[in-house]
């Protein structure tokens, strides 16, 4: 293990924000870990998890003790006729261990391919991509849990996955994701429920052809972020009630949309924001990308201030349109390194 101070985050953050971090330390073991957890709590430092950095927003200045997950290894565990067992570490980036398991005849994640990030950060967000998230596939989540300072596992019952939710959003200081146990199937069992989706598989019904269409209709409608610095998807799609749906539906009868159990409706934040005009549009260094309104991109050197004034410019005038309030989906983060409100 190897503390290094004063170090640039901007090669570690997909939207490529200037951060300088106090203290940095990158974890390749589980005892590089315990380590770094002592040195943290020796000098009063907070700790600031930092996986692919493909889902933050961080600051100028991060006094804290940054850990650059780097856990890898995928361990093939005890396998039957229908499911295959993979333990992974966290620092595996997640759309090579996508291909990865295509490749060894191991089903259900294709629909995920092209996700940025790491498979240590993909519980967190129940990450989740054309009708697929991570958790229907995920059997434990290996975590050192910062209150009871031991290793556990927790079942995926007990990770409350939801919609871009699970317990490691709830508690983002206690838990750090060391590895990932999947059940993943030996035959395929194609999700196309997404039009798009479903029309570009057409007849050549594969995962491997599956896996290769995901990739492209990503590759068309959002930009590399090594030419385009963003985070992806930048807001969350609303989920909102029946009731409220078939209010706004009446105005807006092309809205798509998407039922949810217990009469609720997803609707398509990207349309939302398309319709209020931004769509293409900047202020200042950032915008909204031109093929893709979800997604919002650094052009030109931004900093957190400026982000923060296009993404906030943005909710107001799709609330004014739509009365919907958009919330943004990568965490934001103070100087200190702990994880703030979007509201603040």
């Amino acid at each position: 293990m190897h503390i290094q101070t004063q170090v640039q985050l901007k090669p570690f953050n997909t939207l490529s924000l200037d951060a300088i971090a106090s203290h940095y330390c990158k974890i390749q073991s589980t005892g590089d870990l315990v380590q770094a957890l002592e040195f943290a709590e020796q000098q009063g430092l907070n700790i600031l998890i930092l996986s692919g950095g493909s889902n933050m927003l961080l600051p100028e200045q991060v006094h804290a003790l940054v850990l650059h997950m780097d856990i890898q290894g995928i361990e093939l565990l005890q396998a039957d006729e229908q499911v295959q067992r993979l333990r992974v570490g966290s620092g595996q980036i997640w759309h090579d261990f996508v291909l990865w398991t295509t490749q060894q005849g191991f089903y259900g994640l294709q629909n995920l391919a092209l996700i940025p990030g790491l498979v240590g950060a993909s519980p967190v967000q129940n990450i989740g991509a054309y009708g697929v998230e991570v958790g229907e596939f995920i059997e434990n989540v290996e975590v050192y849990d910062r209150e009871t300072r031991q290793f556990c596992s927790i079942s995926a019952a007990d990770c409350d996955f939801a919609y871009r939710h699970s317990i490691f959003k709830d508690a983002p200081a206690r838990y750090i994701i060391t590895h990932v146990t999947f059940r993943l199937l030996k035959q395929p069992i194609l999700k196309l429920n997404y039009g798009d989706l479903k029309t570009a598989v057409g007849n050549e019904q594969t995962p491997e052809n599956l896996e290769r269409q995901v990739i492209q209709i990503r590759q068309s409608k959002l930009p590399d972020p090594k030419e385009y610095p963003n985070v992806g998807s930048f807001f969350k799609n609303p989920v909102v009630d029946l009731h409220f749906f078939d209010q706004i539906a009446q105005q807006f009868p092309h809205l798509p949309h998407y039922p949810q159990p217990n009469n609720r409706v997803k609707m398509a934040a990207g349309w939302l924001i398309d319709q209020s005009g931004w769509k293409g549009k900047q202020l200042g260094p950032v915008g909204m990308f031109h093929k893709q309104a979800l997604v919002l991109v650094n052009y030109a050197n931004a900093s957190l201030k400026d982000v923060r004034t296009t993404y906030q410019a943005v909710q107001a005038d799709v609330a004014a349109k739509f009365g919907v309030k958009l919330e943004p989906e990568p965490v934001l983060f103070g100087e200190d390194g702990l994880i703030r409100s979007h509201q603040e």
